[in-house]
């Protein structure tokens, strides 16, 4: 006891700081680990013909060890999978394999926190509730249930715990990726920092089960138009930010229909279903489920498809939207120009982008698929164009891994449900549709509108402001603004010449006026010379001294931007 009367108790911040520093120690342990396989450090130019190696590891034990960090490190090896930029293509293999079933929770603590969000007893809601989980992953868990009315339901609990576990690691990593992005070359070229924060953005909306609730209407909404594709609909009375209650869909992964029910039940018109139906999602409705994979799809009793797991879904801006629709259309049509082009158009050019060499790989590479177009997947053209625009010196926006990381899932599913599709075809006959869809969408009241309402002002304001220029013309007083000029090159070599101009024109004052005081009789010397005169002498060969090593050490190169 204390002397005001209450009893001691040990002060929790000694041992959170204990436990983030190891926790820290563990990250980067990992990450020096794995400083040389080429993940965390972009494709040179040789990482498309060679890939990358670690002494002490090897992608499947890269893999493991960012299991074992847990749920953050997990959701992070799923993302880098869809960056062939930043990860060589045997580590992104081996990242797509990632699993994440790992050990459930114990059902009275998925009870307790579903009646924590729900605010009622489970024997309120449910007729019964499963205490063995449907399936269990790294955030959350799925359990059975029957509603008090007996319509069975799946419900979708997030673990205890997980977000703050979370949050505390994405906080490490965004100090990790600031320091990269400041101190390393790759760090300014990636940016990892921008990379993160979107990594984050994406988990914290896959946190919120009312948005992943929001996807599932959405997407059965627009999917409505393929009767052979069923999303499962949310139960909106029983959902929350961390528990998601659906109507229950059961059914037979994709890739384990026996070979007896393919004979029985022909899957082509499924697996055609699945690809037009992404491609619309994609490019009308400009949203991209980046993981289609076998786990989260479903062959119902019914012979349909049913789709789950839409927590990570990227929305696509419209004039992003259209070029990627123009890139796919160029690479379906084997025109490696336009590819290139539209590549030109998304991307982001550094100062060691190598325009030529990046036109003609992406041409041989369009060329290579269109001679192999029956075994290449469109997917993995567009990876592989990441992967050449980046060792070219090509930044590219995330939403073009996404699409291809999409695509080259959608192209295994169909293949798993029917390997005599013919994925190119579908593809290229389903963009005329889209084409036209979008064309609709150019042509509704609201677009038209908008469009007449800038005519207005085109009609209105055009010739007032044609008479503002003709006047500034007539009267000399035309001025044209270069924007970014005082952050360009030009500014800050200027800025150095006249730095360096000044400094000289002060040493060489200080040096001419010590020669000067030499001869000046004084009381006060240094060396039997005036003490005045060699003060100004060591100044001035001290700041000439400091020029010359400036102008060796620093001005050979220009620092990367």
């Amino acid at each position: 006891m204390t002397q005001d009367g209450l009893a001691a108790t040990p002060d929790p911040a000694p041992a959170r700081s204990e436990g983030t520093m190891e926790r820290r120690k563990q990250i980067m342990k990992f990450l020096f680990r794995y400083r040389n396989s080429g993940v965390f450090s972009g494709l040179g130019q040789d990482a498309l013909r060679e890939e990358a190696t670690v002494e002490d590891g090897t992608p499947a034990q890269f893999s493991r060890d960012l299991e074992a960090l847990g749920p953050t490190f997990i959701k992070l090896g799923q993302m880098l999978s869809t960056r062939p930029d930043i990860v060589p293509p045997s580590y992104a293999t081996a990242l797509e394999r990632m699993q994440e079933e790992v050990s459930p929770v114990p059902v009275e603590q998925i009870r307790q926190a579903l009646e924590a969000d729900l605010g009622v007893r489970l024997s309120k809601v449910f007729q019964t509730f499963d205490p063995e989980p449907l399936g269990t992953a790294s955030l959350a868990q799925v359990h059975r249930a029957v509603l008090r009315d007996g319509t069975p339901v799946a419900v979708k609990v997030q673990k205890p715990g997980v977000a703050q576990r979370l949050l505390s690691d994405l906080a490490m990593l965004r100090s990790i990726a600031g320091a990269a992005d400041r101190l390393t070359k790759v760090g300014r070229t990636l940016r990892f920092s921008d990379w993160l924060d979107e990594f984050t953005r994406t988990l914290m909306a896959e946190l919120d089960y009312v948005a992943e609730a929001e996807n599932l209407e959405r997407f059965a909404l627009h999917l409505e138009a393929y009767p052979e594709l069923v999303v499962p609909r949310p139960v909106w009375d029983l959902t929350r930010r961390r528990v998601l209650t659906m109507e229950l869909i059961e059914g037979v992964r994709v890739d384990q229909v026996p070979a007896v029910r393919r004979i029985e039940q022909p899957m082509l018109p499924m697996a055609s279903a699945l690809l037009r139906g992404y491609l619309d999602q994609i490019f009308i409705f400009g949203e991209i489920h980046a993981d289609p994979h076998p786990g989260n799809l479903r062959v119902t009793a019914d012979n349909r498809l049913a789709i789950f797991d839409l927590g990570m879904v990227a929305n696509v801006p419209p004039g992003q939207r259209e070029c990627l629709l123009r890139l796919l259309f160029a690479a379906v049509d084997g025109r490696g120009e336009a590819v290139a082009r539209e590549m030109l158009a998304l991307g982001t050019q550094l100062e060691e982008f190598d325009g030529e060499r990046f036109s003609r790989e992406t041409g041989q590479l369009i060329s290579r698929y269109s001679a192999h177009s029956g075994t290449t997947s469109e997917g993995l053209v567009v990876l592989e164009l990441v992967r050449t625009a980046m060792a070219c010196g090509l930044r590219t926006p995330p939403e073009l891994s996404l699409l291809g990381k999409a695509l080259l899932n959608l192209d295994t599913v169909c293949r798993a449900l029917s390997p005599e599709l013919d994925a190119k075809a579908v593809v290229e006959g389903h963009l005329q549709h889209v084409m036209r869809a979008r064309l609709r969408q150019s042509l509704s009241s609201p677009n038209m509108a908008s469009e007449l309402m800038d005519l207005q002002s085109l009609a209105r304001e055009g010739p007032r402001k044609l008479s503002d220029i003709l006047s500034l013309l007539s009267e000399n007083k035309l001025q044209i603004r270069v924007s970014g000029l005082e952050e360009s090159h030009l500014m800050e070599s200027l800025q150095k010449i006249a730095n360096r101009g000044a400094a000289g024109v002060v040493t060489a004052a200080l040096i001419l006026a010590s020669a000067l005081m030499m001869r000046v009789p004084t009381a006060s010397t240094l060396f039997g010379y005036p003490t005045v005169a060699m003060i100004l002498l060591f100044i001035g060969a001290i700041l000439g001294a400091s020029i010359v090593i400036s102008a060796l050490l620093g001005d050979r190169k220009v620092k990367s931007r």
